[in-house]
């Protein structure tokens, strides 16, 4: 039976885009990945995942990662939540992977009702399948299954190298991308202020952060 995992990296970041990543593994040999020291990929040095990305390649039966970017994500906003664009971006890794039972990290507070929603939407594209798939939706299923602490490593290592690829491009350092990194946030401000407002395509436009900013910048400029 094959058994697959998804989990996502980069749901939160104000810049740069988001990884959803799957990997496939018949079941018998899943505990390979326990043997490789797979876990929850936050409690991981980005060395140790690196490493853990590669060897997760080679004995997976497969594995792919979707990439969302900034624009991509405030388009989608546009016409559903965070919650809805999971779900298709979810339901996109699973097309490609196709397995018997599917390991789900619920990117919902209801878990169950983001693998209802997931199972909703893949049959969209694969009717038959997914009448037959075992979708089994979790929080922190990155902790509890292997399997899918090995999607969310390649995913969060795929979502790193697109950091710095980004970070060399522009010759910016914006830190993490994440709200809450004092280095982001003061490259968000500077670069507002030097741009009136307005941020270049590796920000999602669509997120609060940006409009605080935005606000800040404007009552600044009433003082």
């Amino acid at each position: 039976m094959m058994i697959a995992g998804i989990d996502e990296a980069g749901k939160g970041p104000v810049i740069g885009p988001m990884c959803i990543g799957g990997v496939k593994i018949e079941e018998s040999r899943a505990h390979i990945l326990k043997v490789l020291g797979v876990a929850d990929s936050k409690k991981l040095t980005p060395k140790k995942r690196e490493q853990l990305a590669t060897q997760i390649k080679k004995h997976a039966d497969g594995f792919f990662v979707l990439e969302v970017s900034p624009s991509q994500i405030d388009e989608l906003r546009k016409i559903m939540t965070m919650n809805e664009i999971m779900v298709v971006c979810f339901s996109k890794v699973l097309e490609q992977l196709k397995p018997d039972l599917l390991y789900a990290d619920a990117a919902d507070v209801n878990a169950e009702r983001f693998g209802a929603n997931l199972r909703r939407q893949y049959a969209k594209t694969s009717p038959d399948h997914a009448k037959e798939i075992d979708i089994i939706s979790m929080h922190q299923a990155d902790a509890i299954y292997p399997v899918v602490s090995a999607a969310s490593i390649i995913a969060k290592v795929r979502r790193d190298e697109l950091i710095e690829e980004l970070k060399k491009e522009w010759g910016l350092d914006f830190g993490s991308g994440y709200p809450s990194d004092p280095k982001t946030k003061e490259f968000l401000l500077n670069w507002g202020k030097d741009h009136s407002g307005e941020f270049p395509e590796i920000v999602r436009q669509s997120w609060q952060t940006v409009e605080n900013i935005r606000e800040e910048l404007k009552k600044a400029e009433l003082k």
